[in-house]
């Protein structure tokens, strides 16, 4: 009987490892700009678009643009990130109030794997809570 414990307390301990080493390798973590420079695995950045650097070139599918951290320990200078992603634009992305960016950093800039768009609420600014 204990033989039979101690056997299924080890699996169980084995299986708990490899259940938290596979979650914490599939989790991507938010880090400020100069952390995603350095990555050496996938990382999330959240910037405000600027609009005047937006290139797209449609026969690549490959959009190019700077984000500026809105999260700044310097509000007066903030830092700037290129951003490229190869894909088709996002359907509001000229609209977009900011990008949640997930990729790796390359010496092109940071290459995004995935491209989040944040969007003003349409609900944004009324007070009488009708909708």
């Amino acid at each position: 009987m204990k033989a039979k414990f101690i056997i299924g307390s080890v699996i169980v301990v084995i299986f708990g490892i490899w259940g938290v080493s596979a979650f914490l390798k599939t989790t991507v973590k938010y880090v400020p700009f100069a952390e995603a420079a350095a990555a050496e695995r996938t990382v999330q950045i959240t910037g405000a678009i600027d609009f005047n650097s937006v290139r797209y070139d449609a026969d690549q599918k490959r959009l190019t643009f700077s984000i500026v951290e809105t999260d700044s320990d310097n509000p007066q200078s903030p830092d700037s990130m290129k951003i490229i992603y190869y894909g088709v634009i996002p359907g509001n992305f000229d609209q977009a109030t900011s990008v949640m960016v997930r990729g790796k950093p390359s010496d092109e800039g940071f290459i995004a794997e995935k491209l989040y768009v944040k969007c003003p609420s349409k609900y944004q600014g009324l007070s009488d809570g009708s909708r």
